[in-house]
């Protein structure tokens, strides 16, 4: 069964609710989270617009999760790209369609930002995940693969 979510722009004043959201993720994932450190990424995010934006993902009666979409710049793809840094959906909402709706919702408002491509990064492992991004247009690049370092700052 699909629940139709609406993606709802998050703001500051959204600021705990994300946070408590985050933290499911970040426990889900196995990802330790830095309070501190989270808090002042998300609020940055929030407040500065060029960085990227927010959505919660908000069923008629309550939120049930959050996209978190960062922006950069791409010469290979032609202008401004998106890259979906986290997307959570609430334990008990999952399994319901809730994050594809939400992902399609992402098209309009990143195409009328000006973006090119949306990325994202998914779990090797995880291939249902890998299956749902495939049936949304989603495609490995399969010439490359993400390697990161931690710069410190």
């Amino acid at each position: 069964m699909t629940e139709q979510a609406q993606l709802q722009r998050a703001g500051s004043a959204d600021l705990e609710l994300l946070l408590e959201l985050m933290s499911g993720y970040y426990r889900d994932d196995h990802l330790g989270f830095d309070f501190v450190r989270q808090r002042s990424a998300m609020l940055r995010l929030l407040e500065e617009p060029q960085w990227g934006r927010v959505w919660l993902i908000r069923l008629p009666d309550r939120v049930v999760g959050y996209v978190a979409v960062c922006f950069g710049f791409s010469l290979e793809l032609g202008g401004n790209d998106a890259y979906v840094d986290e997307m959570y959906v609430v334990p008990e909402a999952r399994n319901r369609g809730i994050g594809r709706h939400a992902l399609q919702q992402l098209n309009q408002p990143l195409a009328e930002l000006g973006i090119r491509a949306v990325h994202l990064e998914v779990d090797q492992h995880n291939h249902a995940a890998q299956r749902l991004y495939s049936a949304l247009g989603y495609r490995k690049r399969d010439r490359y693969f993400l390697m990161s370092r931690d710069l410190g700052n």
